[in-house]
């Protein structure tokens, strides 16, 4: 992608991934998606695994892979539509928005590069002060940086 449109695909994202926000603080049940959800539907391995054209064992098996965190995600669609459901995925940010992540990021290596900085000078007696400020100026210029390319 042209570093020139980075700074418009985070946005982009991040308002895409907003919806997602809820979802994340929702835990996945102990037997996983799968199990939950045919359950609550009141469908059998056996009516589940006939219309995904598998036997109900292999079901079965899935569902603990899920559970386990070991199935791919072709199998979880495959058997998401073989319930009348659909596979939803997304990558998110623990907390927040991509934007405020990636805002964080800057900062956080606006910080470490200021306060080495801070450092040395001090070592030399040379130290700059008003470090908060200097921290806002780089993480300002980072951000502006990734916006406009390296």
């Amino acid at each position: 992608m042209k570093t020139e449109y980075r700074s418009m695909r985070l946005r982009q994202l991040s308002s895409s991934l907003a919806p997602f926000e809820l979802a994340r603080s929702q835990t996945r049940p102990s037997r996983g998606w799968l199990q939950a959800i045919r359950e609550a539907l009141g469908l059998t391995l056996d009516s589940v695994g006939k219309a995904a054209e598998v036997t109900r064992q292999r079901i079965h098996k899935y569902e603990k892979a899920e559970a386990e965190d070991r199935i791919t995600l072709a199998t979880l669609r495959r058997v998401a539509g073989a319930m009348d459901c659909e596979l939803v995925y997304a990558i998110v940010p623990k907390s927040g928005s991509l934007i405020e992540l990636a805002e964080r990021r800057a900062r956080d290596q606006a910080t470490r590069r200021v306060l080495a900085a801070e450092h040395t000078m001090a070592l030399e007696n040379q130290a700059a002060g008003n470090v908060e400020q200097a921290i806002d100026d780089e993480t300002q210029r980072i951000l502006k940086q990734s916006k406009s390319g390296r």
